[in-house]
């Protein structure tokens, strides 16, 4: 019962994600129910998921970097407990793609392939995973090595074109797309992204990233257009 309260109670703490506080007290609730004797599946992905909205949100460089670190270990974890669930490698490549993004040479080089593999499981296993995001983590691969590790903005594209087929609230992949679009000069469909974007009805578990989506649209349509 302790571990299922753990679970519930952090389940309520994480739709408050929008104060920092809250993240990491259900992150500290996981912690002290994970036993490396008698590994729980949902704890371990869990604790992954939100280890990684903690270190995107804190302020404070190191705890981010050690909510990462120990969301990647513990996707991991959950990926060989249960390698035909999403979860574990989702989580997994989710925390790995935000130390890569942080360390662009040191980790982000080495761990291109390791992302794609776990992406792509995913796809395999379950597309419209946490809304398609899968597919949106593999464009941001390939945006984010275009030119040095021939990642191709084109690639991206495809992703994020294939993503709305099977997703249409994930404000993020509107973002994401927009900005594919400017990278291969397509300017219009850009503007119409972001535009779609602003007047979109959000997905009410998404709240807080919608807002930041929408924030960082705004931001794209003063300085591109």
């Amino acid at each position: 019962a302790h571990v299922t309260d753990a679970l519930a109670k952090s389940d309520r703490l994480f739709r408050e994600r929008e104060d920092a506080a809250k993240l990491r007290e259900a992150v500290r609730l996981l912690s002290s129910v994970r036993n490396p004797d008698r590994r729980n599946y949902e704890v371990e992905w869990k604790f992954a998921k939100y280890n990684y909205f903690l270190g995107k949100q804190t302020d404070n460089e190191k705890e981010s970097e050690k909510a990462f670190e120990d969301g990647l270990q513990a996707g991991r974890i959950a990926s060989r407990m249960e390698p035909e669930r999403p979860d574990g490698h989702f989580w997994f490549a989710a925390n790995l793609g935000e130390q890569a993004r942080k360390s662009p040479v040191t980790v982000g080089i080495k761990s291109v392939d390791d992302i794609r593999e776990a992406m792509n499981k995913v796809i395999e296993l379950e597309p419209a995973y946490q809304g398609a995001s899968a597919y949106d983590a593999l464009a941001q691969v390939q945006l984010r090595t275009a030119g040095l590790l021939g990642g191709k903005p084109e690639k991206a594209v495809e992703y994020l074109e294939k993503a709305l087929t099977i997703e249409k609230d994930n404000s993020n992949i509107y973002l994401h797309l927009a900005e594919a679009y400017y990278a291969v000069g397509k300017r219009a469909e850009a503007k119409k992204q972001l535009e779609f974007l602003l007047k979109m009805q959000p997905n009410p578990d998404y709240l807080p990233e919608h807002k930041e989506s929408t924030e960082k649209a705004k931001k794209m349509l003063e300085t591109k257009f």
